[in-house]
């Protein structure tokens, strides 16, 4: 994946796959860090943003998500 602008540090590799691009093998992510780290660096606290969901709040990051601090500039 690919991120840039709005604070994301520019040429910064995070991570590393297989030889093959197949499997994460160093710092494997999960897209719910993502969601966290783009609401993040929209000024979104991605533990409290909710959305209504069958009748109930829900939060994008529910199950999981911590925000990728090694993207900052």
């Amino acid at each position: 994946m690919a991120m840039a602008g709005g604070g994301v540090k520019a040429g910064t590799t995070v991570g590393a796959t297989d030889e093959l691009g197949m499997k994460a093998i160093e710092n494997p992510m999960d897209p719910h860090d993502i969601h966290a780290t783009i609401m993040h660096l929209m000024g979104l606290d991605h533990l409290k943003v909710t959305f209504p969901h069958n009748g109930r709040n829900e939060r994008a990051t529910v199950v999981g998500g911590r925000v990728l601090e090694e993207v900052f500039a």
